[in-house]
């Protein structure tokens, strides 16, 4: 299999650490992505041009929570998804709120990366920051406890986390202090976890 991704993403990120967890991540090649260059392959694979996507000997599959499905399924099923039930639909609904905040925090970094100096609008920034804030105040006392298979929703969490101390779009100890040992026990107890931390 092969995984269109880029070594910054928190997408693809949270791809490689679902590998890792599950024991397939021998079994993914990843490939160095550039969703700003108009020939790159990406474009090709998904017509959105996002990344991650994974090619399989069957299919071309993305995003993140459809390639992350695909490999629990892979492993037997239930592993870092419920199969079924009000589990499932709380881990998904948490994952869900991640990938929400994942996507405040690039968009923040595209408003400074891709406008000129002084022509950032303030008010998106702002309205960014503030769902991430609300995010991150939503979550409340958080203990990690799931040793070394975490669900989609702590995945999620972890890749959020990093991301922010990588791109410093908001200062998340800030707003919810209780995740620091969260994280600390996340990152001792989760395969893959030094691996993929971000980096350009």
């Amino acid at each position: 299999m092969i995984l269109y991704t880029a070594a910054a993403s928190p997408f693809g990120r949270k791809v490689k650490l679902a590998a890792h967890c599950l024991g397939l991540i021998d079994r993914i090649t990843p490939r160095p992505t550039n969703t700003s260059d108009p020939d790159d392959e990406i474009r090709r694979l998904n017509p959105l041009g996002k990344i991650p996507a994974l090619v399989t000997d069957d299919a071309t599959l993305y995003d993140s929570r459809v390639i992350m499905e695909y490999l629990d399924s892979l492993a037997g099923g239930g592993k870092l998804l419920p199969a079924s039930g009000p589990a499932r639909f709380e881990v998904l609904t948490r994952a869900a709120k991640m990938d929400g905040m994942m996507d405040a925090a690039l968009l923040v970094v595209y408003e400074r990366r891709f406008r000129p100096d002084g022509m950032q609008v303030d008010s998106v920034l702002a309205t960014q920051r503030g769902k991430i804030i609300r995010g991150l105040d939503s979550i409340g006392d958080a203990d990690y406890g799931r040793g070394a298979m975490p669900d989609f929703g702590d995945i999620g969490l972890a890749c959020l986390l990093d991301y922010l101390d990588f791109r410093k779009q908001v200062e998340w100890r800030d707003h919810a202090p209780q995740l620091v040992s969260w994280m600390a026990d996340f990152a001792a107890a989760v395969p893959g976890y030094h691996d993929t931390l971000p980096a350009d």
